[in-house]
């Protein structure tokens, strides 16, 4: 789950290059991508690249300097952390470098929604609302502040750690009961079928006459 809160015009900015749904389906996709999972970093790269926000594989401010966005398209960047909310500083300060060179026309910075359970600052979002009039008129840029919710890390490993042995079950389960069909039909307790009567009665005649050619074979060997 992800929400997201707009600043300085940013919603219309991010219209005006119609690219509103284009980035609300990448944060759906990285919501979905993400969610649960331990190493975020290089899942979220990878989300990014196969979305279009990583055409040239670096995304960096200047060529001479290691400052570099997540993902960037149509003057548009990316930058934010899921590991901490305090991350949103270095990303404000980087999109701002891009800014004011005008390279970009807005930013979106990406954060976590966990936090201390002992702060005491009140929700996240709050918490974005006065982080950025705190810091104005140091950074200036429209900004979009996507907040996701990611849940507990590595609650999705927990959680298809223990779907196979369920699978696995369940289908000797029912590899059983064909097996026990196959060679017993429905009933538990018999091996073959019984006989009907008349296939009794058939066995029953041909009893007397196997017995007599026998007596014929003794009685020609003792001849």
């Amino acid at each position: 789950m992800f929400e997201l809160v707009h600043f300085r015009g940013a919603d219309k900015i991010i219209k005006e290059k119609k690219m509103t749904n284009i980035v609300r389906s990448l944060m759906q996709y990285l919501d979905d991508c993400l969610y649960g999972t331990r190493h975020k970093s290089e899942l979220m790269r990878q989300a990014l690249k196969e979305n279009d926000w990583r055409q040239n594989g670096d995304c960096k401010i200047f060529t001479e300097r290691k400052y570099a966005y997540h993902g960037f398209r149509n003057r548009v960047a990316i930058d934010g952390s899921f590991s901490s909310y305090e991350a949103i500083q270095g990303a404000l300060f980087r999109l701002q470098l891009g800014y004011d060179h005008k390279k970009i026309d807005v930013g979106i910075v990406m954060i976590p929604a966990q936090r201390s359970e002992k702060s005491k600052l009140g929700k996240t979002r709050d918490l974005v609302k006065k982080e950025i009039e705190l810091l104005e008129p140091t950074i200036t840029i429209p900004v979009l502040v996507a907040i996701f919710d990611l849940g507990r890390p590595g609650e999705l490993y927990e959680e298809n750690r223990q779907k196979p042995e369920t699978v696995i079950k369940k289908k000797d389960v029912d590899q059983e009961e064909l097996a026990r069909k196959y060679l017993h039909g429905d009933r538990q307790y018999e091996s073959e079928p019984e006989p009907d009567k008349e296939v009794k009665a058939e066995a029953h005649r041909r009893k007397p006459a196997v017995y007599k050619k026998t007596m014929i074979n003794d009685q020609k060997i003792a001849a």
